[in-house]
Formats: C-alpha cells, structure tokens, sequence
C-alpha cells in the first residue's frame, strides 16, 4: 500500500470523526513541544474514568537529552529507531492497590488504558500524534525509572510529536506507516451472551 494515501477508515455506525483521525505513526518530528502541549495531555488524561476514583496511573515522561536517552535504551525491537524522533517519550505505569485501603484494584489496568486513550485523542486536538509501544524492557524499566516494582506495573511507553513523512522512516518501517483497518463491528459485540468472534 502507498503511505503517502492511505486507505480512508470507514465507521459503520455513525462515530465521532477523532476516533478515526487517531493512529499511532512512527515518522515523527523532533520540533519540541511546549510546556502547555505536555500539560495539556495530561491534564485530558487526568478526567479519565477510574473505579473508585482512584486514578491509579503515573505517567513518567522525558525531554531533556539525558532523560530521553534512558528512555531509549529501555526501548526494545524497532521501537528506538523511530521514537528517537519523538520530542516526547513516555511510559505510563498504574498503582496494583487502593490506596483507601491497600485492597487489590483489579480495575487497575483497565483504569490506565482510559487514561492512555484519553492523552491519545487530546493529542490529536493539538495537531500531534500519540503512538503507545509494548515492546520495552520489562525488568530494567523499574529500576532505571525508579518505579517501586512491587506496588506499580509498568504498561506501556508512549512516543508524542508532530508527525513527519513517512520516506523518512527505514525502508522496512514504511509499509506500516498509515492509519490500519479494525475487525468488522459485529465482531466485537453480541447480546445477551459471550460468542466466539469469526
């Protein structure tokens, strides 16, 4: 598929256009970002919803040189070829117990992609892209960020900028860089009972 014109997306029910505008580029921009930009995400992603209100997420971010350069090195895979690029790096970790009463919170996670959706979608009203990555250390990231291990889980790392073109990626990271499809509605609901997605 050419990058250059991706394939529009297509809801088949009637949908707010910013959830079709959201993608996770890879060529990104290093034009820095302002104070207020990096506020403004997460002040979106502080009005998530959260069981008991307990907003449990922790977002860690970089943009100083040395700060970024550890955020690389805890990147795995392709990752740090393009999200060198990024202006801002992220990672996003969520408290596993309540702080009222110590309780497990097994909505803890659940809580933490609300809030990840919600920087997500307030990039996109600021021109800019968000693109969360799983492909990261899972046992250097606790320490090199001083997350206590036993207490939060780390879920993902995030790269935001300005999006770039897409001939400035690796060849191999090309064919990926344009908004993807999703399965058929009817695949992701059912009434009245669970059955198996075809």
């Amino acid at each position: 598929m050419d990058a250059s014109k991706p394939k529009p997306r297509i809801a088949e029910a009637p949908v707010d256009a910013s959830f079709l505008d959201r993608w996770s580029p890879r060529s990104f921009k290093m034009d820095s970002l302002t104070e207020q930009q990096i506020k403004t995400l997460f002040e979106a992603s502080r009005w998530a919803p959260s069981c008991f209100n307990e907003q449990p997420w922790v977002f860690i971010y970089a943009i100083k040189d040395e700060d970024r350069r550890v955020f690389l090195s805890l990147l795995t895979g392709r990752n740090p070829v393009w999200a060198k690029n990024a202006p801002l790096l992220i990672f996003i970790a969520t408290r596993l117990h309540f702080t009222r009463n110590k309780k497990k919170n097994y909505s803890a996670e659940f809580d933490a992609g609300s809030a990840w959706m919600s920087l997500a979608l307030s990039a996109r009203k600021l021109g800019l892209y968000a693109h969360a990555m799983a492909g990261f250390d899972r046992e250097r990231v606790y320490d090199a960020l001083c997350i206590p291990e036993d207490s939060y889980k780390v879920m993902a790392a995030i790269a935001v900028g300005k999006k770039d073109v897409s001939s400035k990626l690796p060849e191999e990271l090309r064919e990926f860089e344009s908004p993807n499809d999703r399965k058929p509605l009817g695949q992701i609901y059912g009434e009245g009972s669970f059955r198996e997605p075809r």
